[in-house]
């Protein structure tokens, strides 16, 4: 079994059309032609598969309860966990300073991946197909989660307090970008208005730097633990 059918076995679905898969498969390190585009549209397939699924699942759970079972399903990390099962590492074609810093492996390589391999089947058949194949892949992840489980992240837990006190919103600010494109560390600045409470945060993409430098002003006010309830 060559590598391709390897893959297509693991994801439980054999393409028309060979050359999307490939498409899926090449970093922004490797040149021009690579998968970011199809990681955009992946995103927004998994996002739309995954809620229709929690909704259905958890018929009594609120608003905010289901966007934080979402949130849970597609972060980054559920996202790496499901491409290492699929063994997604080993197809994927990097330039040679992502290779040698041990990209096949790197979460936020590996998520990117797997949502532009997601938008590769729907390109290559249909909505309901790839709902198949999204769902089956996901299968561990949708029976193991508890909506009871779920905690809040830093950035809500922080919003909600400063909301029950009337306190005006944090700011976050990105102040500085370091790496190389396919090993980027953002560095944002969260602060309170009315008040000197101002933390950083580092992460490999704006949304988790922002959440780290949410969980630490959380750390700072004392309030941290809230994340655990």
């Amino acid at each position: 079994m060559n590598p391709v059918q390897r893959l297509q076995s693991a994801i439980g679905y054999e393409f028309s059309d060979p050359s999307l898969l490939g498409a899926a498969l090449r970093h922004r390190s490797i040149g021009m032609t690579h998968n970011e585009r199809l990681e955009f549209l992946g995103d927004s397939i998994l996002g739309l598969v995954i809620s229709q699924e929690i909704f259905t699942r958890f018929p009594d759970s609120s608003e905010g309860e289901l966007t934080r079972i979402r949130a849970q399903l597609v972060r980054q990390a559920t996202l790496a966990i499901v491409a290492r099962r699929l063994s997604l590492g080993e197809f994927l074609k990097l330039g040679p300073s992502a290779g040698k810093s041990g990209g096949s492996d790197r979460a936020s390589i590996l998520a990117d991946a797997l949502e532009a391999v997601l938008a590769a089947v729907f390109l290559d058949s249909d909505f309901k197909i790839a709902r198949r194949v999204i769902l089956g892949i996901f299968q561990n992840e949708l029976d193991t989660i508890r909506a009871d489980r779920v905690r809040k992240d830093s950035k809500t837990t922080l919003q909600e307090y400063l909301q029950a006190k009337g306190d005006p919103l944090p700011t976050y600010e990105v102040i500085e970008t370091r790496g190389q494109p396919h090993n980027r560390e953002f560095v944002v600045d969260c602060s309170l208005i009315g008040c000197e409470i101002q933390e950083v945060g580092l992460g490999s993409s704006r949304k988790i730097a922002e959440q780290n430098a949410a969980l630490s002003v959380l750390e700072k006010l004392g309030i941290a633990e809230t994340l655990d309830e």
